[in-house]
């Protein structure tokens, strides 16, 4: 009997398969199978400098300008085991071990099954292959495509598989492992910004990439706007009749200049002459209805909640957890609506949702598939409430802090589509004397799914439900307006401009912002959805001012070119030029904008920077300080230290005291990063008689 063995993501979705099939082992269509689990991503590329040959090392180990941008031919993108601190058994520990228990569970099988998560970036195929080629690998492999983690859809998966011919012509492996090696020869920009920064005096890591950029560059020039704008009041007429309601004429958007606003009050009485008062009239009454808003993708839920001060990194946290235990449907998906099948899966779950987070099932009477929510295309369908459904909220505490307004909103905007379409009646009316003064009130005649769920992303309350009326007549008055203010940046403000310019999937902006908010180096800072930038955030917005990888149009040009590799259109190496031609364009660029930092960011009042000598040692080129507690290397000294010779020299204690110092330069470690300094050799006894 053929065996193959299944390779999850991670020990969750292990658990999941087991509960699915019924086992660690057993069988399944024509086939035996075992599963095992990776840990996420268990390969990583090697450091730059680890990937050229022995003479091009010191410059792929640089951060120097001058070594930039590199020649991504020279780099072999070879990968190496990741190690990590483990906090329970408080060592760092290496993924080696799963490695070599993956290879020894291969001995006995036939075939591989792919089974990672099936991200539409690629994610899961690039993660597989990492640990597939680790072990070298020479047999067959399938995919198994799957929407979720639940039983039906992984036994489904399992029967359908695709083989895989070869990773060359796996198309998301391709488009995966295409982006992965764009994100980290991208890394040249950060080490470009952070050296450009600390020239000038900051000593802030300067991280850049694709959507990172333009998230915080967008931010900035919203900030400047704030900043930068100054009101400008006009004037106009406008009428009011005895019901409060208000007659303007109507202004186009796009026209610059409105004829009948005025920069006073004067002005306006001279320009423009109204009877005091006039007669109301009703112009038309129609019956018009708006269907349920569309289903939330990531993006727009952490939106929501970062207003009610839910972070947006516990909230895709605590979403992930739910995920796993299938109570909320896959995250990482870019799907808009959902598909007959996965609505037919769901409507036995609608009235169970409705009880548990309050909707009134009374209202969930649209019980057919809508098109604008429901069609044939798709993979994991849109976020929705997975197929276990809790007995409560209060069931879900132990997810996380946000995890009750995760399920609550997520449930309620799904059930919408289930409730009847919101009706209302629109009155238009204007002034007889002066047609071109309109008002338009609405009044909801059937609230339908706003009943259920308030569409927050749009901003839209259900409006009073007192009727409102046209009043009989009407009394000029002068409005005084000005031109608007720009929005304060808001997740939901940065969201919709990402969107609107097809700028990365609800997961990755998602994912992306959570980073940039949270950490010990934050880059912005959320307060309630509202983004204010810290310094390291503005200098990074500040530095990649006009250039590429900050560009939406490039960043979404970028995103399209790893769907060509996808599907072939386009190779791995002309996808990557496109980041030789970012580089070359936005390096020069960086080096003007630096410039703009002193008058944008306060230079710490303790920093001096300290003078560096470079040479060649152990024919490597080093740079290093050229003092030493008060002492000044000498040209000899500089000479005989790169010679790998001891030096002695009088130096200054920090007390003020002199002493005489012995050393030489070595390799050193400081917040984690390894450097070249002089090295104190201490006196043993006299060390020992300190200590006594």
């Amino acid at each position: 009997m053929t065996k193959y063995l299944i390779i999850t993501e991670k020990p969750s979705a292990r658990r999941n398969f087991e509960k699915a099939l019924g086992g660690a082992t057993g069988h399944v269509a024509h086939y035996d199978y075992e599963l095992t689990n990776l840990r996420g991503h268990v390969m990583t590329l090697r450091e730059p400098e680890d990937q050229v040959p022995a003479d091009l090392k010191t410059k792929y180990k640089s951060w120097k300008l001058a070594d930039l941008p590199w020649d991504l031919q020279d780099l072999s993108w070879k990968r190496t085991y990741i190690r990590s601190w483990n906090p329970h058994s408080k060592k760092s520990e290496s993924t080696k071990s799963l490695i070599d228990d993956l290879k020894t569970k291969t001995k006995n099988v036939d075939g591989l099954i792919i089974a990672t998560d099936t991200d539409p970036s690629g994610e899961g195929d690039l993660l597989a292959w990492e640990a597939i080629d680790a072990i070298k690998w020479q047999g067959q492999v399938f995919r198994a495509n799957f929407a979720d983690e639940s039983p039906k859809s992984l036994v489904k998966a399992l029967n359908q598989l695709t083989a895989i011919e070869s990773k060359d012509r796996h198309g998301a492996y391709q488009k995966g492992l295409t982006r992965n090696k764009w994100d980290f020869a991208s890394m040249q920009l950060t080490r470009a910004a952070t050296t450009l920064t600390k020239k000038q005096g900051y000593s802030l890591v300067s991280r850049q990439g694709r959507l990172k950029s333009a998230m915080l560059l967008k931010i900035y020039q919203q900030l400047q706007a704030i900043k930068n704008y100054q009101k400008v009041p006009y004037f106009e007429y406008r009428f009011r009749d005895d019901q409060g309601n208000v007659y303007a004429r109507v202004v186009d958007p796009k026209q610059e200049v409105v004829p009948f606003r005025y920069p006073s009050h004067e002005a306006l009485q001279a320009a423009e002459s109204f009877a005091k008062s006039g007669q109301v009239q009703q112009d038309s009454v129609t019956k018009k209805s708006t269907k349920p808003p569309k289903l939330l993708d990531l993006s727009s839920l952490s939106a929501i909640l970062a207003k009610e001060g839910y972070q947006v990194k516990e909230v895709l946290a605590t979403y992930q957890k739910l995920y796993e235990a299938q109570i909320v449907s896959y995250p990482r998906t870019e799907d808009k609506t959902i598909t007959p099948e996965q609505f037919q899966d769901m409507l036995p779950l609608v009235d169970q949702i409705a009880q548990v987070v309050g909707a009134d099932v009374s209202l969930l009477t649209h019980r057919n598939p809508r098109k604008t929510h429901v069609k044939e295309e798709g993979a994991h369908g849109a976020n929705r409430p997975g197929p276990k459904v809790p007995a409560s909220l209060e069931a879900l505490q132990s997810y996380g802090p946000s995890v009750k307004r995760i399920y609550q909103t997520l449930a309620k905007n799904f059930l919408a589509m289930f409730a009847e379409g919101y009706h209302y009646q629109q009155i238009k009316g204007s002034i007889v004397e002066y047609p071109d003064f309109k008002t338009t009130l609405n009044n909801p005649l059937s609230l339908g799914w706003k009943a259920v769920y308030q569409d927050q992303n749009q901003d839209q309350d259900v409006e009073e439900s007192k009727p409102k009326a046209l009043g009989k007549t009407a009394d000029l008055f002068v409005h005084e307006g000005q031109n608007p203010k720009p929005t304060t940046p808001t997740w939901q403000w940065l969201k919709t401009f990402l969107e609107k310019n097809e700028i990365g999937t609800g997961a990755t902006r998602t994912s992306t912002y959570g980073e940039l908010s949270s950490g010990k180096n934050t880059y912005m800072i959320d307060q309630k959805g509202k983004i204010s930038l810290t310094d390291s955030g503005l200098a990074a917005a500040i530095l990649v001012q006009d250039t590429y990888i900050a560009n939406p149009k490039t960043t979404k040009r970028v995103f399209d070119i790893f769907d060509q590799v996808g599907r072939f259109e386009m190779t791995a190496d002309e996808a990557l030029h496109s980041l030789n031609v970012t580089v070359a364009h936005d390096l020069p660029i960086m080096a003007e904008n630096v410039k703009q930092l002193e008058n944008a960011i306060e230079k710490p009042t303790s920093y001096e920077p300290k003078e560096k000598v470079s040479g060649e040692r152990h024919g490597e080129e080093v740079t290093f300080n050229a003092s030493f507690s008060g002492h000044r290397f000498t040209a000899d000294e500089v000479a005989q230290l790169l010679a790998g010779e001891v030096i002695t020299f009088q130096a200054m204690s920090k007390k003020g005291k002199s002493y005489t110092a012995k050393g030489q330069l070595a390799k050193k470690r400081y917040k984690g990063k390894d450097f070249i300094g002089f090295d104190l050799i201490l006196d043993k006894k006299k060390t020992r008689k300190m200590k006594k």
